[in-house]
């Protein structure tokens, strides 16, 4: 899922920022990633799953559906050799796990089906993590801040550096996510986190006004990955 910026967007989230900057010592950082994982752990645990689940639904099939089936493969007045009957029912199991992995390619639905908890560790690592490689200690007086949209799985995550930590408790971003996610959700990722810079300049010009001599340490663009 790519996020289908215009040129518009990228000088709509350029101009927020900058205007946002212009009131707080803080910098703002913009990234929006496709996906925030991959989620291979959680299609191969339902692919486990299903494969599990073959001896279960075998064994609640009614047997004149196992005679049927039985004859197919054998003929008539079939009867199963213990080693032909494990063997058959280790393909079908084999089978299962392929069947499902291979539908669970298709990422959406992979990431519709992750629990919604996981969803938000993942992201939330990830945040951190492109926050550690992109802002933290990238400015003097440690006053970084990364607005960060995952789109595929629709949540956003706003982490800090140390200055802005020790003044601004996190609950305190949720407006400014809120505003963003829903933009997103209409179609308008560009205006959604062009919104949130907005609202996040104004948190940080009330705990963190610019003082005089502030430079510009952090790049006030749009990050596409």
């Amino acid at each position: 899922m790519r996020p289908n910026l215009t040129e518009h967007d990228h000088e709509e989230v350029s101009a927020a920022i900058a205007a946002a900057e212009a009131g707080t010592s803080g910098e703002i950082v913009t990234l929006v990633a496709p996906c925030s994982d991959p989620y291979r752990d959680v299609a191969a645990l339902y692919s486990a799953a299903a494969m599990l689940l073959v001896p279960v639904k075998l064994a609640l099939l009614p047997q004149g559906w196992v005679d049927w089936a039985s004859g197919l493969v054998l003929g008539w007045n079939p009867e199963w050799e213990r080693g032909l009957l494990m063997l058959a029912i280790l393909l079908m199991q084999i089978l299962a796990f392929g069947l499902v992995r291979a539908i669970l390619l298709h990422r959406p639905l992979l990431v519709a089906l992750t629990p919604r908890g996981t969803k938000a560790r993942r992201v939330r690592a990830r945040a951190v993590a492109h926050f550690r490689a992109a802002c933290e200690g990238r400015t003097a007086g440690r006053t970084g801040i990364l607005i960060y949209l995952s789109l595929i799985e629709r949540r956003a995550e706003i982490v800090a550096d140390r200055a802005i930590a020790s003044k601004v408790s996190g609950d305190v971003w949720g407006e400014a996510m809120a505003a963003m996610v829903d933009e997103v959700r209409a179609g308008r990722v560009g205006h959604g986190m062009a919104l949130a810079v907005e609202k996040v300049g104004v948190v940080l010009a009330a705990h963190l006004p610019r003082e005089a001599g502030d430079t510009n340490e952090l790049p006030d663009r749009l990050i596409e990955l």
